[in-house]
């Protein structure tokens, strides 16, 4: 999924100085932004105060949206360097494409994981043919030094472990939970699973102490260590527990988004992240008038343009408020 603001502002993230050593509580309200022709996202990282959770740096929440006579999300083609791009559905289909000749379409409970690493395009669309709701949320991973020149790749995964328990059922996206292990590639110590509760739930997710944590509601009001949170709020838990309450009146349902907090120090602007303000500039003059992105080929429509460079230099600060 891309930044479509036409003024993205540059984002430094990383660097542990700001990472809770300890249990914390903080809510995150999410910033509507326009998606398209007729999606509208909750984007809740990065936000003011709160720029990562682990690798996590970038969540986007969208819907229940009734998509019946409209043509949901249509997201033009666009670049990525630096991160992997986690699409995740609760209701309906996208179809992906990218440079790399990939075309899947992603459905509830799917893992469509792509790591762009040194250069990657893609566009992402509800199919022509669709469900009436569209339901899900868009991630991004910031990708290590060590390992944002990889070669792009798509995996997709249709047959994901589920750990149960009396109250709960959780599918695993990412990393480990209670002895299972998600087949999606990651580089750094990072978790993701999407946790169903039943009507009346009150259970302990078991977490790891040394991992910081946000919870985002994706269906039904919860308790989440004692806070409430509705659905498209995430609650950031920071570090220090060994399991983690949670209790539902009603069914409901959200993501546990996890990881060692990360050390490097990154910038971000529009669809790239690096290091460093001069690489940014070249991946948005190599998307202008390169071909280092590559083509996607069969998108009903031209690509995305980027914006203009801000006038003030981008520099790496990680986690400052």
């Amino acid at each position: 999924m891309s930044n479509l603001d036409v003024r993205p502002k540059p984002v430094a993230c990383g660097g542990r100085d700001d990472v809770a050593g300890g249990p914390v509580h903080e809510l995150l309200p999410p910033r509507r932004v326009p998606l398209g022709e007729s999606t509208v996202v909750r984007r809740l990282l990065p936000s003011l105060g709160r720029r990562m959770v682990g690798a996590w740096c970038f969540v986007d929440h969208y819907g229940p949206d009734d998509i019946t006579d409209e043509p949901g999300m249509q997201v033009p083609p666009h670049p990525h360097i630096g991160l992997q791009t986690v699409s995740w559905l609760h209701g309906g289909e996208v179809l992906h494409r990218d440079s790399l000749g990939s075309l899947q379409t992603i459905r509830p409970k799917q893992l469509g994981l792509m790591t762009a690493g040194r250069a990657i395009s893609h566009s992402e669309e509800s199919p022509r043919a669709h469900s009436p709701i569209l339901h899900g949320a868009q991630l991004w991973v910031a990708l290590p030094d060590v390992h944002r020149h990889t070669d792009p790749r798509w995996e997709f995964h249709d047959d994901l472990p589920v750990v149960t328990a009396p109250g709960f059922t959780a599918t695993l996206l990412l990393g480990d939970l209670d002895g299972a292990a998600s087949p999606g590639t990651t580089f750094t110590p990072i978790m993701g699973a999407d946790i169903t509760l039943d009507e009346g739930a009150d259970v302990r997710v078991p977490v790891e102490p040394d991992f910081e944590y946000a919870a985002l509601t994706m269906s039904g009001v919860l308790d989440i260590d004692g806070e409430r949170v509705e659905p498209g709020s995430m609650l950031y838990l920071g570090c220090g527990r060994r399991d983690l309450r949670v209790r539902a009146d009603e069914a409901g349902g959200f993501l546990l988004l996890g990881g060692e907090p990360f050390a490097e120090e990154l910038v971000m602007w529009w669809n790239f992240i690096a290091r460093a303000g001069e690489e940014i500039a070249e991946a948005r003059e190599d998307w202008m008038t390169g071909d280092r992105f590559g083509t996607v080929h069969g998108y009903d429509g031209a690509r995305l343009a980027a914006p203009a460079m801000p006038p003030t230099p981008l520099k790496p600060r990680g986690r400052t408020r």
